[in-house]
């Protein structure tokens, strides 16, 4: 009996973990707040837009904030110098507090070579925006991709965080293009899409794995 009772715990156990771990489609509509942007849906609700403004904006989404997490997402920008960064933001407290990982799709394929190895960055606001980065931990924050993208067209994404660890993958490579430690002493949050100062984005094909005991 006994060990009946010890193999259908074990079964249990199991269970939630796989079930913690499943891949779940997220419907782009599900906005919960917008802030310092409009969005918008074409009629099939499979794209989300959101416009360029002044300063950095999104949308958070209705969902069970998450403390680890990988999301994949198809994402696009557009190939205009400084005025293309988008992503995803995480551990959302409100909207100046969380943090981010977004691309610079103009600096994709930028014959200045300095510019490429500005393609991907981590930011966590408000205490580490990309300047200071920048300034003080040059190239750990931001790198370059692993593979050539056209900055006009769709790209795909997976993020992953979980216990302090920062990973991004892009197109399916199984190297990361960027691998940090988290900054933020939150450690669960909202999850949104992001756009930098005169920045618009598209978001399409989301889909959310909680890990771990998230």
């Amino acid at each position: 009996m006994k060990f009946r009772v010890i193999i259908l715990l074990m079964a249990l156990m199991v269970s939630n973990t796989l079930q913690a771990q499943k891949a779940i489609k997220v419907n782009v509509e599900k906005i919960s707040r917008i802030f310092n942007r409009n969005v918008t849906l074409p009629e099939d609700g499979t794209t989300l837009t959101v416009n360029e403004g002044p300063g950095a904006g999104g949308a958070w989404l209705r969902l069970k904030p998450a403390a680890n997490a990988e999301i994949e997402v198809e994402l696009k920008g557009r190939d205009m110098h400084q005025r293309s960064f988008l992503g995803i933001a995480f551990h959302g407290q409100n909207d100046s507090t969380y943090e981010a990982v977004y691309f610079r799709p103009f600096n994709f394929r930028a014959a200045d070579p300095d510019r490429v190895r500005h393609a991907v960055q981590y930011i966590s606001l408000p205490d580490h925006d990309w300047p200071k980065l920048r300034e003080q931990y040059p190239l750990k924050y931001e790198q370059p991709l692993n593979v050539s993208l056209n900055p006009d067209d769709w790209f795909k994404v997976r993020l992953a965080f979980a216990d302090g660890n920062v990973t991004v993958y892009v197109n399916g490579e199984d190297k990361p293009c960027l691998q940090v430690k988290s900054l933020s002493s939150h450690k669960s949050g909202k999850i949104g899409f992001w756009t930098g100062s005169n920045s618009p984005g598209e978001f399409r094909n989301m889909t959310i794995r909680r890990l771990g005991k998230d």
